[in-house]
């Protein structure tokens, strides 16, 4: 059973319906409203969707800290996958075992 709060993708777009113009990311210089990140999301959901992600899907996630990687990480959520969070620092062979696991 699935409990009854709502998810973290849909908490985020509620909050862009509310207030799109607040500030959801900061991450150094970069900043997203809620609105941006939402929609940015959206955009990449419904490419992730069309690639075939959706429940039971894990999506690897290899990407530098920014405000990018949380666009990244809500919409798999929003496309029903579950992301996979990959640390680029690891070495190759490491990745390399945690993407074919």
């Amino acid at each position: 059973d699935y409990p009854s709060r709502p998810f973290v993708h849909q908490l985020v777009a509620e909050q862009a319906r509310r207030a799109p113009e607040a500030i959801a990311v900061l991450f150094g210089e970069q900043r997203l409203s809620y609105g941006e990140l939402d929609s940015q999301a959206n955009r990449l959901a419904q490419r992730l969707v069309e690639l075939g992600v959706g429940p039971e899907v894990r999506v690897a996630i290899a990407m530098r800290r920014s405000a990018e990687i949380m666009v990244a990480f809500l919409a798999v959520l929003k496309a029903g996958g579950a992301y996979v969070p990959l640390d680029i620092a690891y070495p190759a062979e490491r990745l390399r075992y945690m993407l074919e696991d």
